[in-house]
């Protein structure tokens, strides 16, 4: 069974979007992985196709409303959907490789994108919302971190890039960054190609990718360096 996603939104003519193109849209195309956008609206009860509602204790903006989001969820992800739902939320926890690694090898995922102040605390609880943040700034709506969140997580399922291998030094893959890479021409603005990288010498080459890698990593995010954040 291959990878399906389901999203939930306001906005569904904003996807596949970037989804659709190059490797990722191909493997859509192949039917390595499917993707469905269904209408919040399409499920309020009201003549207006209000989704929205002033929120409880007072304060700025609107927030979704409870029994129109759930019966959306229920639809689309009926008792028994062994997919994980998703809520993109900026207070949710950082979307991390591992967790992009899990979603990859399981059924596929159900996402929530919230929009205004957010959504009813209840219907986060009641239908086991599980919040994820692509970082710590807001976005208008959750579609743009939906995509984010799908484009790390598809391009892990087998086929996509190719090569079982395209993906094993990526950075967040060891738990460090990835090393630096260079290419053709041998040199570029007076600076040459790393001569270890020209030598043939593949244990040299792993040994030099190692070190660099390991040397990002204290330079940038020594925090994956850090035990106490494993």
């Amino acid at each position: 069974m291959s990878f399906s996603a389901s999203i939930i939104t306001l906005f569904p003519e904003l996807f596949p979007g970037p989804l659709g193109a190059s490797v990722l849209g191909r493997g859509l195309s192949d039917g390595l992985w499917s993707l469905q956008a269904t209408q919040l609206r399409d499920f309020a009860t009201d003549r207006h196709r209000s989704v929205d509602a002033t929120p409880s204790g007072g304060g700025a903006g609107m927030v979704l409303k409870p029994d129109v989001l759930a019966k959306a969820i229920d639809t689309v992800a009926p008792q028994g959907d062994p997919r994980p739902r998703i809520l993109m939320s900026p207070r949710g926890k950082p979307l991390t490789q591992k967790r992009a690694r899990e979603l990859a090898l399981g059924p596929g995922a159900v996402i929530v994108c919230g929009r205004f102040e957010g959504i009813d605390q209840r219907v986060i609880d009641a239908r086991a919302l599980e919040e994820i943040s692509i970082g710590d700034y807001v976005l208008a709506g959750g579609e743009v971190a939906a995509m984010v969140l799908l484009e790390a997580v598809v391009r892990l399922i087998p086929g996509v890039l190719g090569g079982a291998d395209s993906h094993a030094d990526e950075s967040f893959e060891n738990g460090q960054l990835e090393y630096p890479q260079y290419t053709r021409p041998q040199s570029f603005e007076g600076v040459d190609i790393p001569p270890v990288l020209t030598s043939g010498d593949h244990g040299k080459i792993a040994k030099w990718r190692a070190e660099q890698s390991l040397e990002l990593t204290r330079a940038r995010r020594p925090d994956l360096l850090d035990p106490r954040k494993s």
